[in-house]
């Protein structure tokens, strides 16, 4: 931290600076190994009788007689932080997975083994939100033998960065032979100010079933079997948006899925045709969801978007949405 000019400490801060951010340092003691400093940035609140406070970011104000100050300074502000509603893990894990409705599922303790005869990892995973009941190595034997009794592959659907997750889990899974193969962020924002982008969602047409035009847009399946659209169905009150294309298109130009529940809004399924792209009609499609979820009183936005995704990424950042936690799938990598 730099107070000096020309090799001097300086003084730069006055009682006129109230209310700025500055860093400070000051002197803690004098002793045989010399003088001791220690420094504080935060927002100056007051400065009264010699006597300065300064509180940083943990909200406990620092009080600083002035004569211990041996240098001070203003700073830029921070910038700010872009968050979204307050939410745990749990709650938010729980959202998401009824929003995305497996066709089967079974219990194992406090972990719920998922399938969908293969529609999304999502649906064809483990969500574990607890103890399984059982020794770790047991659970992965347990797991392995349900996925392949339906012919599927194996996966865990894991969480980290964020207070409650598995980052313990993730560890004894790689551990156990298992591989991180797909990592994608869970974020979070407040819905009314994606309700009041200054979108034009005239042409967009909100329904509660998914139809055949809006599934020859969607990119995730080769064909829709009976079990896309339970997993498309799937959710407390689901909405189905469409964006028609030019005439003589059977395909719509840009479509979406949203899911209210409770407070919670979770946006999916946004897709726009490539000869439609950079048009506005994500966004379009984005406000038009959030506008419905709203008047169901949702207030909160949720959505997920893999690492890679750079467009959805910018797209998703510019309506303020703030990344909550990141989820992975885990798969054996080798056999039992």
């Amino acid at each position: 931290m730099e107070f000096t000019i020309g090799g001097r400490l300086e003084i730069r801060i006055t009682p006129a600076d109230v209310g700025k951010r500055v860093s400070v340092r000051r002197l803690l003691q004098e002793g045989p190994a010399g003088p001791k400093f220690t420094d504080t940035v935060g927002v100056l609140t007051s400065w009264n009788d010699g006597v300065l406070s300064v509180t940083p970011k943990s909200g406990e104000s620092v009080r600083i007689a002035e004569s211990a100050l041996v240098a001070g300074k203003t700073v830029a502000a921070a910038p700010p932080r872009r968050r979204g509603p307050a939410a745990s893990f749990g709650e938010l894990a729980r959202v998401c997975a009824r929003a995305w409705q497996p066709v089967e599922s079974e219990p194992l303790g406090d972990w719920l083994l998922r399938a969908s005869a293969g529609f999304t990892r999502r649906a064809n995973s483990v969500l574990p939100l607890g103890d399984p009941g059982v020794p770790l190595d047991t659970a992965l034997a347990r797991v392995r033998q349900w996925y392949a009794d339906r012919g599927l592959e194996p996966y865990i659907q894991t969480a980290t960065g964020a207070e409650g997750t598995q980052e313990e889990l993730c560890a004894a899974l790689e551990s156990a032979g298992w591989r991180r193969e797909v990592t994608a962020e869970v974020r979070i924002a407040a819905l009314a100010p994606i309700g009041d982008l200054a979108a034009e969602v005239s042409r967009v047409r909100l329904g509660r079933a998914v139809d055949a035009a809006w599934l020859s847009r969607y990119q995730r399946f080769e064909s829709p079997g009976p079990e896309v659209r339970a997993v498309l169905g799937s959710g407390p009150s689901v909405w189905f948006a469409t964006v028609p294309g030019d005439d003589g298109d059977a395909a719509p130009a840009a479509i979406g899925r949203c899911v209210v529940d409770g407070r919670w809004a979770g946006f999916m399924a946004v897709e726009v045709a490539p000869g439609h792209r950079r048009r506005g009609l994500a966004t379009a499609v984005m406000t038009a969801l959030a506008r419905q979820a709203m008047d169901e009183g949702a207030s909160a936005g949720w959505l997920q978007v893999e690492a890679e995704n750079e467009g959805a990424r910018a797209l998703y950042d510019g309506m303020g949405f703030a990344a909550h936690h990141r989820y992975h799938h885990f798969r054996p990598s080798g056999p039992a």
